[in-house]
């Protein structure tokens, strides 16, 4: 099973929590919005600790550096089968200062010209109940979770 590891942001404004999400880049998701949005993550290098992967992809994913008191939420499967490994941590960042690194794939399809796109196109904060319609359906569970762990 393929495991990845990432960082659910949040931060307290107006006596709500809110929860940093990006969202995908790549010619794939230029036009899906509800539903694909995620938590900053991705695949574990091979022998890697998964907290110490987690603070990598988020810094590879947003060019932010993060730092703090890293809750270990419960590791939630997703629709085809990876494993998400998962901890949040209390932060502020503006989601217009991200920068994100990039992939190179064969676009258009077999045209034989490779393209570059950013791995992540965009970043927001969300309040819990515009979050969960954003987010990928299988990781609800993480902002669930925190909620509870916060007690909110």
């Amino acid at each position: 099973m393929k495991q990845s590891a990432g960082i659910l942001l949040f931060r307290r404004k107006d006596q709500q929590v809110e929860f940093f999400l990006v969202h995908p880049g790549g010619p794939f998701f230029a036009k899906k919005d509800i539903g694909f949005w995620t938590v900053p993550k991705g695949e574990l290098n091979e022998g890697e600790e998964a907290l110490t992967a987690a603070i990598r992809e988020f810094k590879e994913e947003t060019g932010q550096s993060l730092t703090g008191d890293f809750i270990e939420l419960t590791a939630v499967v997703q629709k085809g089968g990876k494993k998400v490994l998962c901890w949040a941590v209390e932060g502020d960042l503006d989601p217009s200062t991200i920068v994100s690194n990039t992939f190179e794939i064969e676009w258009p399809p077999r045209s034989g010209k490779k393209q570059s796109f950013a791995e992540i196109d965009k970043a927001e904060w969300f309040a819990y109940n515009n979050a969960i319609k954003h987010i990928n359906e299988k990781q609800v569970a993480l902002l669930d979770e925190l909620k509870s762990k916060l007690s909110c």
